[in-house]
């Protein structure tokens, strides 16, 4: 056997045809172009453009509507003033009729005065001059209190006019010292009324 012979026999034979993959690449292609579309979009989208104005910090900022609230004032309630009820009208008050004092209280409210009445006089008969118009004084004060005194209804009437009396003779004895004349007569005067007022209360 030769070299030649134990060599197998080589052919060349035709490759058979590879299956076409031209579907699959244009799908290939067709997502990375979406993708580079979206990608684009969200690039346009999210970063600042080139062109937009940039904020220059000489440039006065223009008057926009109140961008920060004004915080307006709550109106405070007027205090309104309530008129007050007017007061019912009190009633009338009749005093009660005052009551008759019997002659025995009538001489204790007055004795003071008519016990005053005949030692003041006889100071003033022993007094010079002007000395005795601050007695004549009292004494007129003291008449004038008993006038104003409420006399029993029995005696009343005789009361105030011999009071009445007495406050003239006073003023009389007043204008006798005044004058400088006739004291001594004007003294005995006012005792003779004074001594009458006395007995009728009893003293």
């Amino acid at each position: 056997m030769t070299m030649d012979d134990s060599q197998p026999e080589l052919r060349w034979a035709p490759l058979p045809p590879q299956p076409k993959r031209t579907g699959r690449i244009w799908l290939i292609v067709g997502l990375s172009v979406a993708a580079l579309a979206i990608v684009g979009l969200l690039l346009f989208f999210l970063l600042p453009r080139g062109d937009a104005p940039t904020p220059s910090e000489s440039a006065s900022p223009t008057p926009t509507a109140s961008v920060t609230p004004t915080s307006t004032p709550t109106p405070t309630p007027t205090p309104t003033t309530t008129a007050a009820p007017e007061p019912e009208p009190t009633p009338a008050l009749t005093p009660p009729p005052a009551t008759d004092p019997t002659v025995e209280v009538f001489r204790g409210q007055v004795s003071g005065w008519l016990n005053s009445a005949p030692r003041g006089l006889d100071i003033i008969a022993g007094a010079s001059g002007q000395d005795a118009l601050p007695v004549v004084d009292t004494l007129q004060q003291d008449a004038q209190r008993m006038s104003d005194a409420q006399a029993p209804s029995s005696i009343a009437s005789k009361w105030y006019d011999g009071v009445t009396d007495y406050a003239q003779r006073l003023t009389q004895l007043q204008a006798a010292i005044t004058n400088d004349s006739g004291v001594p007569a004007a003294v005995d005067a006012a005792r003779k009324s004074v001594t009458a007022l006395r007995s009728l209360v009893g003293l």
